[in-house]
């Protein structure tokens, strides 16, 4: 019988051991932060008590599920049509994980805050990696001053409970928060379905205030432009993606599971569509639980969903 050697694709194309999202270089001091695009890990911002911060090994098991891919990032990706860096001017750098305390929210939330702020004015975009889906708040108030945005939250709940176990910043609030927020505009919300935690009321609540929703039916029904259409033309948007919006076939590590999520392709589509249409000013992927994964398969999902943002920034103007 042949002896044959195992490997990994790492060793076939060059990747060495990288501790960084596809081997991006770090950056030491963020005042001095010299890139076009700044991934941010950010394990836990306002964890409720019942369930503790879930999801904190959540951008550590996403960036070792693309190590592999590090020796690749010249390839050619033909999700972007092209390499992921297509222009030698873009950079991209990874600024690591922020310090949390459980114990501490608000010193969670003001972290994120003025770290996203400092990112922003130095003239990078940011990709914030969660984490509970609480992260977004900060990250979408550290934009307060700097214009006015479109969030498109990609989620199987709506997130717009006013306050759960007496917490009104956690993770059942992330849109009503934002809702809150003199600098948010509009709000698109793409891909609901089964139940959660909205009460019928919090739903009555978001439409009143103008939330256009496109839930996952819809999506398989009549397609994923439904959602693309809805975003205006020449908008800054801040795209918040919950892993859940997934379906468990291709994302088992999320905490509320549910048959009938987006595709990957929906989910690339959906991405590409309004990066067509508009700026993407910020990104943001939360909730994945890799306790809950099964052979990575959602820790790489995640990743490639990540790696055509990243492409996609580095391609806008």
């Amino acid at each position: 019988m042949a002896d044959h050697k195992t490997g990994t694709v790492g060793q076939m194309f060059g990747a060495g051991k990288v501790d960084t999202f596809l081997g991006l270089p770090t950056c030491n001091d963020i005042n001095q932060l010299d890139a076009s695009i700044a991934m941010l890990g950010v394990p836990c911002a306002t964890p409720y008590a019942s369930v503790g911060p879930y999801c904190a090994g959540g951008p550590d098991a996403i960036r070792h599920a693309i190590a592999d891919y590090a020796g690749r990032t010249d390839h050619m990706d033909f999700d972007l049509n092209g390499p992921l860096f297509p222009d030698a001017g873009v950079t991209a750098c990874d600024l690591g994980n922020l310090d949390y305390d459980e114990a501490d929210p608000a010193g969670n939330r003001d972290r994120v805050r003025q770290t996203v702020s400092t990112v922003i004015g130095n003239n990078a975009v940011p990709i914030v990696i969660g984490g509970d889906d609480s992260v977004p708040i900060p990250m979408i108030e550290a934009f307060a001053g700097t214009g006015y945005y479109t969030i498109v939250q990609i989620d199987a709940h709506i997130d717009w409970r006013d306050e759960v176990d007496g917490e009104n910043w956690g993770l059942s609030s992330t849109m009503r928060r934002a809702s809150e927020m003199g600098h948010v505009e509009r709000i698109i919300q793409v891909g609901q379905r089964a139940s959660g935690s909205a009460r019928p009321e919090d739903y009555a609540d978001a439409q009143k205030w103008g939330v256009e929703f496109v839930s996952a039916r819809q999506v398989h029904s009549e397609g994923i432009w439904t959602a693309i259409d809805l975003v205006p033309a020449g908008t800054n948007v801040i795209v918040a993606f919950d892993c859940d919006a997934l379906d468990p076939a291709i994302m088992p590590g999320v905490i509320g599971r549910a048959p009938g999520g987006l595709t990957y392709w929906q989910t690339i589509e959906l991405l590409h569509g309004i990066a067509a249409r508009s700026r993407i000013a910020a990104f943001d992927l939360v909730e994945f639980m890799p306790e809950r994964d099964v052979d990575e398969i959602g820790a790489l999902t995640a990743a490639r969903i990540i790696v055509n943002v990243m492409g996609l920034l580095a391609r806008q103007s």
